[in-house]
């Protein structure tokens, strides 16, 4: 990798890293220079603004992250309803990169900033990966007859992203994973009404 490159890959991991914790709002250019040891100068050759920086992170970092964890679970061909049920505990339960006290990196980006429009696309693009995912899966277990034909693929999406975000949130005000549990366990419960 060029110096320039790792530089700005250095930029946005740390920036991230500090985003995190802080929050991207709080969280000031000073202090991304200070953590990447980097100067003015050079986050300026690399990002126009501080929000242009923040849309590199969701796409250059969070998204390939994303479908590692988020998509090709899903995409494995096996009992569609086992599978989601597996990338959600695995996501809230042993994922050591998405931390219970800071919540979901996406949901946190969604709260601050959805009302930017590059970064409501940036964001849109990867609900809507997820979204597909998880359409396909419910597709793929119905025509295996593991899933009810009258089970609507976006109406599991919905219901199933949704709850994700709500109890990280959860999760994040508790700094527990107790919720997950709760969570968990009715999310089994939704999962054996589909088949």
């Amino acid at each position: 990798m060029k110096k320039a490159a790792a530089t700005r890959l250095n930029i946005l991991q740390k920036a991230f890293e500090l985003i995190y914790v802080k929050g991207y709002q709080t969280t000031s250019i000073d202090e991304i220079l200070a953590t990447t040891q980097v100067t003015k100068g050079a986050f300026y050759h690399h990002f126009k603004s501080k929000d242009e920086m923040g849309v590199a992170i969701i796409n250059e970092l969070l998204k390939p992250n994303f479908r590692n964890t988020f998509i090709t679970p899903l995409q494995q061909g096996g009992n569609p309803l086992d599978d989601i049920y597996a990338m959600m505990y695995s996501i809230l339960m042993e994922n050591e990169f998405l931390k219970v006290e800071y919540g979901c990196p996406a949901s946190n980006f969604t709260q601050e900033m959805a009302w930017n429009k590059d970064f409501n696309k940036a964001l849109n693009d990867l609900a809507a990966q997820w979204e597909q995912a998880i359409v396909d899966t419910i597709e793929n277990g119905k025509k295996k007859k593991l899933v009810k034909n009258t089970v609507s693929g976006k109406e599991v999406a919905i219901f199933i992203m949704s709850g994700y975000w709500g109890i990280r949130n959860l999760g994040k005000l508790e700094n527990s994973k107790a919720v997950y549990l709760i969570y968990l366990k009715q999310l089994q419960s939704y999962l054996k009404t589909l088949k």
